[in-house]
Protein backbone atom coordinates (compact mmCIF):
# COMPACT_ATOMS: atom_id res chain seq x y z
CA UNK A 1 0.00 0.00 0.00
CA UNK A 2 1.23 3.48 -0.83
CA UNK A 3 2.01 5.75 2.09
CA UNK A 4 -0.67 8.29 3.06
CA UNK A 5 0.47 11.84 3.79
CA UNK A 6 -1.50 14.59 5.52
CA UNK A 7 -0.61 18.01 4.04
CA UNK A 8 -1.51 21.00 6.24
CA UNK A 9 -1.08 24.39 4.55
CA UNK A 10 -3.28 27.50 4.70
CA UNK A 11 -1.95 28.92 1.43
CA UNK A 12 -4.12 27.29 -1.25
CA UNK A 13 -1.53 27.59 -4.07
CA UNK A 14 1.20 26.06 -1.92
CA UNK A 15 -1.13 23.32 -0.71
CA UNK A 16 -2.10 22.36 -4.25
CA UNK A 17 1.55 22.36 -5.32
CA UNK A 18 2.50 20.03 -2.47
CA UNK A 19 -0.41 17.74 -3.32
CA UNK A 20 0.60 17.60 -6.98
CA UNK A 21 4.28 16.88 -6.27
CA UNK A 22 3.52 14.16 -3.73
CA UNK A 23 0.79 12.51 -5.82
CA UNK A 24 3.14 12.35 -8.81
CA UNK A 25 5.67 10.62 -6.52
CA UNK A 26 3.06 7.93 -5.80
CA UNK A 27 1.82 8.93 -2.35
CA UNK A 28 -1.77 9.07 -1.17
CA UNK A 29 -2.71 12.59 -0.04
CA UNK A 30 -5.10 14.08 2.50
CA UNK A 31 -5.19 17.86 2.69
CA UNK A 32 -6.20 20.35 5.38
CA UNK A 33 -6.39 24.13 5.05
CA UNK A 34 -5.62 24.79 8.71
CA UNK A 35 -4.61 23.14 11.97
CA UNK A 36 -8.19 22.62 13.17
CA UNK A 37 -9.12 20.61 10.07
CA UNK A 38 -5.87 18.64 10.41
CA UNK A 39 -6.72 17.74 14.01
CA UNK A 40 -9.95 16.10 12.84
CA UNK A 41 -7.93 13.79 10.59
CA UNK A 42 -5.43 13.03 13.35
CA UNK A 43 -8.20 12.17 15.82
CA UNK A 44 -9.86 9.69 13.44
CA UNK A 45 -8.43 6.35 14.60
CA UNK A 46 -9.60 4.54 11.45
CA UNK A 47 -7.63 6.84 9.16
CA UNK A 48 -4.14 5.77 8.21
CA UNK A 49 -1.68 8.68 8.39
CA UNK A 50 1.91 7.70 7.69
CA UNK A 51 3.41 11.21 7.59
CA UNK A 52 2.36 14.80 8.32
CA UNK A 53 3.71 17.82 6.44
CA UNK A 54 2.62 21.07 8.07
CA UNK A 55 3.18 24.77 7.65
CA UNK A 56 4.41 26.57 10.74
CA UNK A 57 2.53 29.88 10.57
CA UNK A 58 -1.23 29.30 10.25
CA UNK A 59 -4.30 31.04 11.68
CA UNK A 60 -5.65 29.39 14.82
CA UNK A 61 -3.67 26.24 15.56
CA UNK A 62 -0.04 26.74 14.51
CA UNK A 63 2.45 24.14 13.33
CA UNK A 64 4.12 23.65 16.70
CA UNK A 65 0.75 22.95 18.37
CA UNK A 66 -0.14 20.51 15.61
CA UNK A 67 3.24 18.79 16.04
CA UNK A 68 2.50 18.30 19.75
CA UNK A 69 -0.91 16.82 18.91
CA UNK A 70 0.61 14.36 16.42
CA UNK A 71 3.31 13.30 18.89
CA UNK A 72 0.62 12.76 21.52
CA UNK A 73 -1.95 10.96 19.33
CA UNK A 74 0.10 9.35 16.55
CA UNK A 75 3.67 9.18 17.81
CA UNK A 76 4.58 6.71 15.05
CA UNK A 77 3.82 9.27 12.29
CA UNK A 78 6.78 11.57 11.55
CA UNK A 79 6.20 15.30 11.03
CA UNK A 80 7.99 17.55 8.53
CA UNK A 81 7.59 21.28 9.31
CA UNK A 82 7.81 23.89 6.53
CA UNK A 83 7.87 27.68 6.94
CA UNK A 84 8.78 30.89 5.18
CA UNK A 85 10.02 32.48 8.40
CA UNK A 86 12.67 30.04 9.55
CA UNK A 87 15.59 30.52 11.87
CA UNK A 88 18.25 28.20 13.22
CA UNK A 89 16.87 28.58 16.75
CA UNK A 90 13.35 27.74 15.67
CA UNK A 91 14.55 24.72 13.67
CA UNK A 92 16.41 23.37 16.70
CA UNK A 93 13.34 23.85 18.89
CA UNK A 94 11.08 22.05 16.44
CA UNK A 95 13.43 19.08 16.11
CA UNK A 96 13.72 18.91 19.91
CA UNK A 97 9.91 18.88 20.06
CA UNK A 98 9.84 15.83 17.80
CA UNK A 99 9.80 17.10 14.21
CA UNK A 100 11.60 14.78 11.80
CA UNK A 101 12.84 17.65 9.64
CA UNK A 102 12.42 21.41 9.22
CA UNK A 103 12.35 22.93 5.72
CA UNK A 104 12.50 26.65 4.96
CA UNK A 105 10.59 28.06 1.98
CA UNK A 106 11.46 28.22 -0.79
CA UNK A 107 12.80 24.66 -1.03
CA UNK A 108 13.46 22.34 -3.94
CA UNK A 109 10.87 19.62 -4.53
CA UNK A 110 13.74 17.12 -4.60
CA UNK A 111 14.66 18.12 -1.03
CA UNK A 112 11.06 17.63 0.09
CA UNK A 113 10.78 14.21 -1.57
CA UNK A 114 14.09 13.12 -0.05
CA UNK A 115 12.91 14.20 3.42
CA UNK A 116 9.63 12.32 2.91
CA UNK A 117 11.44 9.17 1.78
CA UNK A 118 13.82 9.21 4.75
CA UNK A 119 11.01 9.92 7.22
CA UNK A 120 8.90 7.03 5.94
CA UNK A 121 11.84 4.62 5.86
CA UNK A 122 12.95 5.42 9.40
CA UNK A 123 9.44 5.28 10.86
CA UNK A 124 8.41 2.05 9.11
CA UNK A 125 8.87 -0.25 12.17
CA UNK A 126 6.98 2.12 14.48
CA UNK A 127 4.11 2.51 12.02
CA UNK A 128 3.88 -1.25 11.47
CA UNK A 129 3.76 -1.87 15.23
CA UNK A 130 1.11 0.83 15.68
CA UNK A 131 -1.01 -0.78 12.98
CA UNK A 132 -0.75 -4.12 14.75
CA UNK A 133 -1.83 -2.48 18.01
CA UNK A 134 -4.93 -1.14 16.28
CA UNK A 135 -5.74 -4.54 14.78
CA UNK A 136 -5.01 -6.80 17.76
CA UNK A 137 -6.26 -6.94 21.36
CA UNK A 138 -4.14 -5.40 24.12
CA UNK A 139 -2.70 -8.81 25.03
CA UNK A 140 -0.88 -9.16 21.72
CA UNK A 141 -0.01 -5.46 21.60
CA UNK A 142 2.31 -5.98 24.58
CA UNK A 143 4.46 -8.21 22.37
CA UNK A 144 6.78 -5.83 20.53
CA UNK A 145 7.49 -6.62 16.90
CA UNK A 146 6.35 -5.84 13.37
CA UNK A 147 8.65 -8.07 11.29
CA UNK A 148 7.22 -10.77 9.06
CA UNK A 149 8.15 -13.47 11.61
CA UNK A 150 6.25 -11.65 14.36
CA UNK A 151 3.24 -10.97 12.14
CA UNK A 152 3.06 -14.72 11.47
CA UNK A 153 3.30 -15.36 15.22
CA UNK A 154 0.46 -12.88 15.92
CA UNK A 155 -1.67 -14.72 13.39
CA UNK A 156 -0.93 -18.05 15.10
CA UNK A 157 -1.76 -16.54 18.52
CA UNK A 158 -5.16 -15.42 17.23
CA UNK A 159 -5.85 -18.86 15.73
CA UNK A 160 -4.77 -20.65 18.91
CA UNK A 161 -6.98 -18.37 21.04
CA UNK A 162 -10.08 -19.47 19.10
CA UNK A 163 -9.39 -23.12 19.96
CA UNK A 164 -9.62 -24.99 23.26
CA UNK A 165 -6.72 -27.31 22.35
CA UNK A 166 -3.46 -27.51 24.25
CA UNK A 167 -0.63 -25.34 22.96
CA UNK A 168 3.11 -25.94 23.02
CA UNK A 169 5.26 -22.81 22.73
CA UNK A 170 8.93 -23.34 21.91
CA UNK A 171 11.77 -20.89 21.64
CA UNK A 172 15.06 -19.88 23.18
CA UNK A 173 15.28 -18.39 26.67
CA UNK A 174 14.38 -14.72 26.79
CA UNK A 175 12.18 -14.65 23.67
CA UNK A 176 8.93 -13.89 25.53
CA UNK A 177 7.11 -17.23 25.63
CA UNK A 178 5.05 -16.25 28.68
CA UNK A 179 3.82 -13.09 26.93
CA UNK A 180 2.61 -15.30 24.08
CA UNK A 181 0.83 -17.61 26.55
CA UNK A 182 -0.85 -14.63 28.26
CA UNK A 183 -1.98 -13.27 24.89
CA UNK A 184 -3.58 -16.61 24.00
CA UNK A 185 -5.42 -16.67 27.33
CA UNK A 186 -6.64 -13.07 27.16
CA UNK A 187 -7.79 -13.42 23.56
CA UNK A 188 -9.55 -16.72 24.29
CA UNK A 189 -12.26 -15.10 26.40
CA UNK A 190 -11.87 -17.66 29.20
CA UNK A 191 -13.22 -16.20 32.44
CA UNK A 192 -10.89 -17.99 34.84
CA UNK A 193 -7.41 -16.95 35.91
CA UNK A 194 -4.12 -17.25 34.04
CA UNK A 195 -1.89 -19.30 36.36
CA UNK A 196 1.83 -19.48 35.45
CA UNK A 197 3.88 -22.38 36.81
CA UNK A 198 7.66 -22.63 36.49
CA UNK A 199 8.17 -26.41 36.41
CA UNK A 200 11.93 -25.97 36.85
CA UNK A 201 11.55 -23.98 40.08
CA UNK A 202 9.50 -26.55 42.05
CA UNK A 203 11.35 -29.50 43.59
CA UNK A 204 10.47 -32.86 42.01
CA UNK A 205 9.08 -34.23 45.29
CA UNK A 206 6.63 -31.31 45.60
CA UNK A 207 5.53 -30.73 42.01
CA UNK A 208 2.65 -33.23 42.06
CA UNK A 209 1.09 -31.70 45.19
CA UNK A 210 1.62 -28.17 43.81
CA UNK A 211 -0.13 -29.01 40.55
CA UNK A 212 -2.93 -31.27 41.76
CA UNK A 213 -3.29 -30.36 45.44
CA UNK A 214 -3.32 -32.73 48.43
CA UNK A 215 -5.46 -33.91 51.30
CA UNK A 216 -4.67 -33.33 54.98
CA UNK A 217 -1.98 -35.73 56.24
CA UNK A 218 -1.24 -36.85 52.65
CA UNK A 219 2.47 -36.65 53.44
CA UNK A 220 4.76 -35.43 56.19
CA UNK A 221 4.12 -31.74 56.77
CA UNK A 222 0.69 -31.71 55.06
CA UNK A 223 -1.38 -30.51 58.04
CA UNK A 224 -4.47 -29.55 56.02
CA UNK A 225 -5.91 -30.09 52.59
CA UNK A 226 -4.89 -27.63 49.89
CA UNK A 227 -6.10 -27.10 46.34
CA UNK A 228 -3.50 -27.27 43.61
CA UNK A 229 -2.65 -24.91 40.78
CA UNK A 230 -4.89 -26.73 38.31
CA UNK A 231 -7.90 -25.99 40.52
CA UNK A 232 -6.74 -22.36 40.85
CA UNK A 233 -6.87 -22.18 37.05
CA UNK A 234 -10.33 -23.79 36.76
CA UNK A 235 -12.21 -22.00 34.00
CA UNK A 236 -8.99 -20.34 32.84
CA UNK A 237 -5.51 -21.24 31.63
CA UNK A 238 -2.56 -22.91 33.31
CA UNK A 239 0.82 -22.07 31.79
CA UNK A 240 3.39 -24.82 32.37
CA UNK A 241 6.66 -23.03 31.75
CA UNK A 242 9.78 -25.17 31.20
CA UNK A 243 7.64 -28.29 30.75
CA UNK A 244 10.77 -30.19 29.71
CA UNK A 245 11.89 -30.04 33.36
CA UNK A 246 8.78 -31.83 34.65
CA UNK A 247 9.64 -34.94 36.69
CA UNK A 248 9.12 -38.15 34.71
CA UNK A 249 7.07 -39.66 37.56
CA UNK A 250 4.49 -36.81 37.36
CA UNK A 251 4.08 -36.92 33.59
CA UNK A 252 1.49 -39.77 33.51
CA UNK A 253 -0.75 -37.90 35.94
CA UNK A 254 -0.55 -34.72 33.83
CA UNK A 255 -1.38 -36.78 30.74
CA UNK A 256 -4.51 -38.18 32.40
CA UNK A 257 -5.67 -34.71 33.40
CA UNK A 258 -5.19 -33.51 29.83
CA UNK A 259 -7.08 -36.48 28.39
CA UNK A 260 -9.92 -36.77 30.90
CA UNK A 261 -10.27 -33.28 32.34
CA UNK A 262 -9.97 -34.75 35.83
CA UNK A 263 -7.36 -34.68 38.58
CA UNK A 264 -6.73 -36.56 41.80
CA UNK A 265 -5.09 -34.66 44.67
CA UNK A 266 -2.27 -36.45 46.47
CA UNK A 267 -3.80 -38.72 49.12
CA UNK A 268 -7.34 -38.52 47.68
CA UNK A 269 -9.37 -41.55 46.62
CA UNK A 270 -11.62 -39.68 44.18
CA UNK A 271 -11.02 -37.57 41.10
CA UNK A 272 -12.30 -34.04 40.56
CA UNK A 273 -13.32 -32.47 37.28
CA UNK A 274 -11.55 -29.32 36.10
CA UNK A 275 -12.01 -27.12 33.06
CA UNK A 276 -8.49 -25.84 32.35
CA UNK A 277 -6.80 -24.80 29.11
CA UNK A 278 -3.17 -25.99 29.15
CA UNK A 279 -0.42 -23.97 27.48
CA UNK A 280 3.13 -25.26 27.91
CA UNK A 281 6.51 -23.92 26.89
CA UNK A 282 10.09 -25.08 26.70
CA UNK A 283 13.48 -24.10 25.35
CA UNK A 284 14.47 -27.77 25.16
CA UNK A 285 14.24 -30.14 22.19
CA UNK A 286 11.42 -32.36 23.46
CA UNK A 287 11.80 -34.84 20.60
CA UNK A 288 15.40 -35.42 21.70
CA UNK A 289 14.21 -35.67 25.32
CA UNK A 290 11.75 -38.38 24.19
CA UNK A 291 14.43 -40.36 22.39
CA UNK A 292 16.61 -40.26 25.49
CA UNK A 293 13.78 -41.38 27.77
CA UNK A 294 13.34 -38.14 29.74
CA UNK A 295 9.95 -37.16 28.33
CA UNK A 296 6.94 -39.32 27.56
CA UNK A 297 6.02 -39.59 23.90
CA UNK A 298 2.28 -39.77 24.61
CA UNK A 299 2.45 -36.59 26.72
CA UNK A 300 4.44 -34.80 24.01
CA UNK A 301 1.80 -35.47 21.36
CA UNK A 302 -0.99 -34.49 23.78
CA UNK A 303 0.71 -31.16 24.46
CA UNK A 304 1.79 -30.48 20.90
CA UNK A 305 -1.68 -30.08 19.35
CA UNK A 306 -0.96 -26.46 18.40
CA UNK A 307 2.73 -25.58 18.13
CA UNK A 308 3.94 -21.96 18.22
CA UNK A 309 7.60 -21.04 17.71
CA UNK A 310 8.80 -17.71 19.09
CA UNK A 311 11.66 -16.53 16.85
CA UNK A 312 14.98 -15.47 18.42
CA UNK A 313 15.84 -11.79 18.25
CA UNK A 314 18.75 -12.36 15.85
CA UNK A 315 16.24 -13.54 13.22
CA UNK A 316 14.18 -10.35 13.44
CA UNK A 317 16.58 -7.37 13.56
CA UNK A 318 13.83 -5.21 12.02
CA UNK A 319 12.19 -5.29 15.47
CA UNK A 320 15.24 -4.13 17.45
CA UNK A 321 14.61 -0.36 16.99
CA UNK A 322 11.03 -0.93 18.21
CA UNK A 323 12.23 -2.77 21.31
CA UNK A 324 14.91 -0.15 22.01
CA UNK A 325 12.29 2.59 21.80
CA UNK A 326 9.95 0.58 24.06
CA UNK A 327 12.56 0.09 26.78
CA UNK A 328 13.68 3.73 26.62
CA UNK A 329 10.09 4.98 26.91
CA UNK A 330 9.38 2.57 29.77
CA UNK A 331 12.49 3.76 31.63
CA UNK A 332 11.54 7.41 31.09
CA UNK A 333 8.00 6.79 32.29
CA UNK A 334 9.23 5.01 35.42
CA UNK A 335 11.64 7.87 36.17
CA UNK A 336 9.20 10.65 35.24
CA UNK A 337 11.72 12.01 32.70
CA UNK A 338 11.91 12.70 28.98
CA UNK A 339 12.97 9.69 26.85
CA UNK A 340 16.57 9.56 25.66
CA UNK A 341 17.44 9.76 21.98
CA UNK A 342 19.61 7.00 20.49
CA UNK A 343 22.41 7.96 18.13
CA UNK A 344 22.40 6.24 14.69
CA UNK A 345 25.79 4.66 15.53
CA UNK A 346 24.46 3.17 18.78
CA UNK A 347 21.34 1.87 17.03
CA UNK A 348 23.51 0.30 14.32
CA UNK A 349 25.52 -1.54 16.97
CA UNK A 350 22.38 -2.75 18.74
CA UNK A 351 20.90 -3.95 15.46
CA UNK A 352 24.07 -5.78 14.36
CA UNK A 353 24.57 -7.64 17.66
CA UNK A 354 23.38 -11.29 17.69
CA UNK A 355 21.59 -11.18 21.11
CA UNK A 356 22.13 -14.74 22.41
CA UNK A 357 20.00 -13.80 25.44
CA UNK A 358 17.25 -12.45 23.17
CA UNK A 359 14.79 -9.77 24.33
CA UNK A 360 15.70 -10.30 27.99
CA UNK A 361 19.35 -9.51 27.21
CA UNK A 362 18.38 -6.42 25.19
CA UNK A 363 16.24 -5.15 28.07
CA UNK A 364 19.16 -5.68 30.46
CA UNK A 365 21.57 -3.90 28.10
CA UNK A 366 19.23 -0.94 27.65
CA UNK A 367 18.71 -0.58 31.41
CA UNK A 368 22.47 -0.53 31.91
CA UNK A 369 23.05 1.88 29.00
CA UNK A 370 20.37 4.30 30.21
CA UNK A 371 21.92 4.32 33.69
CA UNK A 372 25.33 5.25 32.24
CA UNK A 373 24.16 7.82 29.69
CA UNK A 374 25.01 11.43 30.45
CA UNK A 375 22.86 13.98 28.69
CA UNK A 376 19.94 13.29 26.36
CA UNK A 377 21.68 11.16 23.71
CA UNK A 378 22.64 7.50 24.12
CA UNK A 379 25.95 6.92 22.32
CA UNK A 380 28.01 3.79 21.50
CA UNK A 381 30.26 4.30 24.54
CA UNK A 382 27.19 3.97 26.79
CA UNK A 383 26.57 0.39 25.60
CA UNK A 384 28.02 -2.68 27.36
CA UNK A 385 31.48 -3.57 26.09
CA UNK A 386 30.48 -7.07 24.94
CA UNK A 387 28.01 -5.47 22.53
CA UNK A 388 30.32 -2.69 21.30
CA UNK A 389 33.13 -5.14 20.54
CA UNK A 390 31.08 -7.99 19.04
CA UNK A 391 32.29 -9.30 15.73
CA UNK A 392 28.84 -9.12 14.13
CA UNK A 393 28.76 -5.34 14.40
CA UNK A 394 32.27 -4.70 13.07
CA UNK A 395 31.52 -3.97 9.40
CA UNK A 396 28.83 -1.39 10.10
CA UNK A 397 30.43 0.08 13.20
CA UNK A 398 33.78 0.66 11.50
CA UNK A 399 32.05 2.72 8.83
CA UNK A 400 29.82 4.60 11.22
CA UNK A 401 32.72 5.57 13.46
CA UNK A 402 34.71 6.99 10.57
CA UNK A 403 31.77 8.83 9.04
CA UNK A 404 28.59 10.42 10.42
CA UNK A 405 26.06 8.17 8.70
CA UNK A 406 22.37 9.02 8.70
CA UNK A 407 19.98 6.34 9.88
CA UNK A 408 18.91 5.87 6.24
CA UNK A 409 22.52 5.19 5.24
CA UNK A 410 22.97 2.78 8.15
CA UNK A 411 19.86 0.88 7.07
CA UNK A 412 21.29 0.67 3.54
CA UNK A 413 24.60 -0.70 4.83
CA UNK A 414 22.80 -3.24 7.00
CA UNK A 415 20.71 -4.52 4.07
CA UNK A 416 23.78 -4.74 1.83
CA UNK A 417 25.64 -6.61 4.59
CA UNK A 418 22.77 -9.12 4.75
CA UNK A 419 23.07 -9.65 0.99
CA UNK A 420 26.81 -10.22 1.36
CA UNK A 421 26.24 -12.75 4.13
CA UNK A 422 23.70 -14.65 2.00
CA UNK A 423 25.87 -14.45 -1.17
CA UNK A 424 23.22 -12.42 -2.97
CA UNK A 425 20.29 -14.69 -2.08
CA UNK A 426 17.52 -12.09 -1.75
CA UNK A 427 14.95 -14.50 -0.31
CA UNK A 428 17.35 -15.58 2.44
CA UNK A 429 18.44 -11.96 3.03
CA UNK A 430 14.78 -10.91 3.44
CA UNK A 431 14.30 -13.70 6.01
CA UNK A 432 17.47 -12.65 7.85
CA UNK A 433 16.31 -9.03 7.95
CA UNK A 434 12.74 -9.88 8.93
CA UNK A 435 11.39 -8.11 5.83
CA UNK A 436 9.03 -9.33 3.13
CA UNK A 437 10.62 -9.68 -0.29
CA UNK A 438 8.53 -6.87 -1.81
CA UNK A 439 9.95 -4.38 0.70
CA UNK A 440 13.50 -5.62 0.13
CA UNK A 441 13.20 -5.38 -3.67
CA UNK A 442 11.76 -1.86 -3.38
CA UNK A 443 14.69 -0.74 -1.24
CA UNK A 444 17.21 -2.34 -3.61
CA UNK A 445 15.58 -0.52 -6.55
CA UNK A 446 15.97 2.75 -4.63
CA UNK A 447 19.66 2.03 -3.96
CA UNK A 448 20.28 1.22 -7.66
CA UNK A 449 18.52 4.42 -8.74
CA UNK A 450 20.73 6.45 -6.40
CA UNK A 451 23.91 4.58 -7.38
CA UNK A 452 23.71 2.81 -10.80
CA UNK A 453 27.18 1.32 -10.24
CA UNK A 454 25.94 -0.69 -7.27
CA UNK A 455 26.02 -4.43 -8.10
CA UNK A 456 23.01 -5.91 -6.29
Amino acid sequence: MKARILVVEDDADMRHLLEEVLEEAGYGIMAAADGRAALKHIQQEHESIDLVITDMQMPGIKGDELLAAVRNRRAESPVIVITAFGSVEQAVEMVKAGAFQYLTKPFRTSDLLLAVEHALDQSAPQRAQAQLRRELPAASARIIGASRAMRELFDMIARAARSASTVLITGESGTGKELVARAIHEMSGRRGAFVPVNCAAIPAELIEAELFGHTGQAFTGAKQARAGLFEAADGGTIFLDEIGELALAVQPKLLRTLQEGKLRPVGADREREVNVRVVASTNRDLEKEMREGRFREDLYWRLNVIHLVVPPLRERPFDIPLLVEHFINKSAQDAGANPLKVSPEALAILTAYSWPGNVRELENAMERAIAFTEGALLRPDDLPERIRTSGGASAIIAGSMSKRFTLHELEREYILEALRQTVGNKTRAAELLGLDRTTLYRKLDEYRAADPSLEI
